[in-house]
């Protein structure tokens, strides 16, 4: 079968590499290859070139030389090799012998692409004190953050020089308009935490439905403005349907009132409080933001190792430095009554949100990395000892250990009924665990697994986020998604194990997965700067949005849905903004519905 010839210029490169330094901030070099090479002349030079690209086809070109190295035939690769490659080194396969020799790649993969497939096959294992995958997308600073803010983001990206060029765009089956939002800090009230005293104002009134038309009535997407630092985290109040939380690198909370609709003028959209969580520490990186279930109260998780307590009005409720290592989840039980923290110094605290104070600790034997609760009484942690525990608020030691990770496990998510836990791994696969309660007494709990745990097996990365739908596909199954390094998301039955979907959409790692509060779709956002929307009993992708913003990771997602016609969709986004997504002004999905 003949194929398109590949062709490659000088033309071409110049332009790229002009490109790369422009973006670099590197001017004077630029101004030099445009006059020495004549790029005036180019046909090139007026193309859109997005910003990184001349790194994402040398990433790309590695991923080929990879393939080259590592290729035995017949589907197998290499599969224990634990030199890396780069662009300047001649590749030397460095193999251990505890590893897996080959890796096939058309086994349970038939539908991922040879490009996805020819990935690492197989992690390098990293000690606890580098706390998550990798490094913020971010040259300049330098450390280990929460989530999976991979190094490739940062390797694929130049450090920002303007922070204040940015562009958006959606697209769909129709397209839609898009067009940015600016809100600044002006008018917002700051509140410094711990010491502020003085009474914060009370929570806003409801928003209106709508607001005067303008020229934006129909933006489908608008990005605010009031941080000036990566946003690692969302969070819309349960109760309080107009306020949404937002985190951020730099320890600032914002607190937003947003109207149902767009159709307000853009520089109405401010936080009404914003709340300052720094201290003297170097990382105070903000990491979790959680509503309790009536909306009056918002924990936050720090890397300054802070547990703090707001009020939904921004005044300080609780704080405890109790924890001696950085926070990665705070997590109210379903009845409020109770608080759950994980922690990067191997412990897991439960609070009595009352009393304002510790009532136990678990340990583990690595960092803890995430944690949810079954019920108001049980809850579940994992740690990167590959171990996940089953915890009572009324006894000092695990009701139940489950093991059977051969990696960190990064996250776990309880079905919506508590009785199923789902969990991610490093080593590359999800679980399904089985939860039966048996109580013996109204003061003895004890969990036992009902069954064997399902596996399910497919990535060809670390596996970093799942999801449950919260609704049963027509067989009665339960739905459950889950998103990895290897750029693809997965829809399972989560009754079989059987993989039923594989969304190959993305080009770098997925750092989040979120089915609709209705279960009627599944987004997810990832490195790239992706927003993709999928149609759950389709199982096909409907609309997507890209950030192109020259930082312009998606890190975390918080859905919104409720009788009033609510429908959108916050991101929290690496351009320092936070991204908010009305679904009800798609046309496409709109017309899904009314099919349906």
């Amino acid at each position: 079968m003949a194929t398109a010839p590949i062709t490659i210029n000088a033309d071409e490169v110049n332009c790229l590499i002009y490109a790369y330094l422009k973006d670099s901030g590197f001017q004077h070099t630029a101004f030099s290859l445009l006059n020495e090479g004549h790029l005036h002349h180019s046909v090139h030079l007026e193309k859109h070139i997005p910003r990184g690209e001349l790194i994402e086809l040398l990433i790309k070109a590695l991923l080929y030389t990879e393939v080259e190295a590592h290729w035995r035939g017949n589907n197998d690769m290499t599969g224990n090799c634990t030199t890396g490659f780069s662009l300047l080194e001649t590749h030397m396969c460095s193999l251990n012998p505890s590893l897996k020799p080959t890796v096939n790649l058309s086994a349970n993969s038939a539908s991922v692409p040879a490009i996805m497939a020819a990935q690492p096959a197989s992690v390098p294992e990293r000690s606890d004190s580098q706390k998550r995958k990798a490094s913020t997308p971010v040259v300049e600073e330098g450390h280990l953050d929460k989530r999976q803010r991979t190094a490739e983001v940062d390797n694929a990206e130049v450090e920002e020089k303007n922070p204040d060029v940015s562009a958006s765009r959606s697209t769909s089956v129709r397209g839609a308009n898009t067009e940015n939002t600016e809100t600044g800090k002006k008018g917002a009230k700051r509140v410094k935490s711990p010491k502020s005293k003085s009474p914060a104002p009370p929570i806003p009134p409801s928003a209106p439905a709508s607001a005067p038309e303008n020229d934006d009535a129909n933006d489908t997407v608008r990005q605010l403005r009031g941080h000036e630092a990566e946003v690692f985290v969302c969070s819309w109040n349960p109760i309080h349907h107009h306020v949404l939380s937002s985190g951020s690198k730099d320890a600032v909370v914002n607190l937003w009132e947003l109207p149902q609709a767009f159709n307000v003028k853009t520089k109405s959209l401010k936080p009404y409080q914003t709340i300052d969580c720094s201290t003297t520490k170097a990382d105070s990186d903000l990491t979790s933001l959680d509503w309790n279930c009536h909306g009056t109260l918002l924990s936050v998780g720090s890397y300054d190792a802070t547990l703090r307590i707001f009020t939904a009005s921004a005044e300080l409720y609780f704080e405890s430095r109790l924890h001696k290592g950085p926070i990665f989840a705070t997590r109210f039980s379903r009845g409020g009554k109770w608080l759950a923290t994980a922690s990067l110094d191997h412990t897991v605290c439960l609070w009595d949100v009352e009393k304002k104070q510790r009532r136990m600790q678990y340990k583990h034997r690595g960092i803890c990395l995430d944690l949810d609760w079954l019920d108001d009484e049980l809850f579940a942690s994992c740690s990167a000892d590959k171990v996940i525990h089953v915890l009572s608020v009324n006894h000092a030691e695990p009701v139940a250990v489950l093991t059977g990770h051969d990696g960190e496990v990064n996250q776990i998510k309880a079905n919506p009924s508590g009785t199923r836990l789902v969990s991610c791994s490093d080593d590359m696969t999800s679980r399904i665990w089985e939860m039966k309660r048996v109580k013996q007494s109204p003061e003895s709990d004890r969990i036992t697994i009902s069954g064997e745990m399902t596996v399910l097996e497919g990535h060809r990365n670390w596996v970093t986020g799942v999801s449950w739908s919260p609704m049963k596909m027509a067989s009665d199954h339960e739905l459950v998604a889950t998103a990895s390094f290897d750029s693809t998301a997965r829809l399972w039955d989560a009754n079989t194990g059987e993989c039923l979907k594989v969304f190959t959409h993305h080009k770098k790692p997925i750092y989040t997965i979120a089915f609709s509060p209705d279960g009627r779709w599944l987004a997810t956002g990832g490195g790239d700067g992706w927003f993709h929307l999928y149609d759950t009993a389709e199982m096909e992708k409907v609309w997507s949005w890209l950030s192109e913003h020259q930082k312009r990771a998606i890190f975390e997602m918080s859905w919104q849905q409720h009788e009033s016609g609510v429908d959108r969709v916050a991101l929290a986004l690496q351009s320092h903004r936070v991204g908010l997504i009305d679904l009800t002004r798609i046309p496409a999905l709109q017309k899904l519905r009314t099919a349906s």
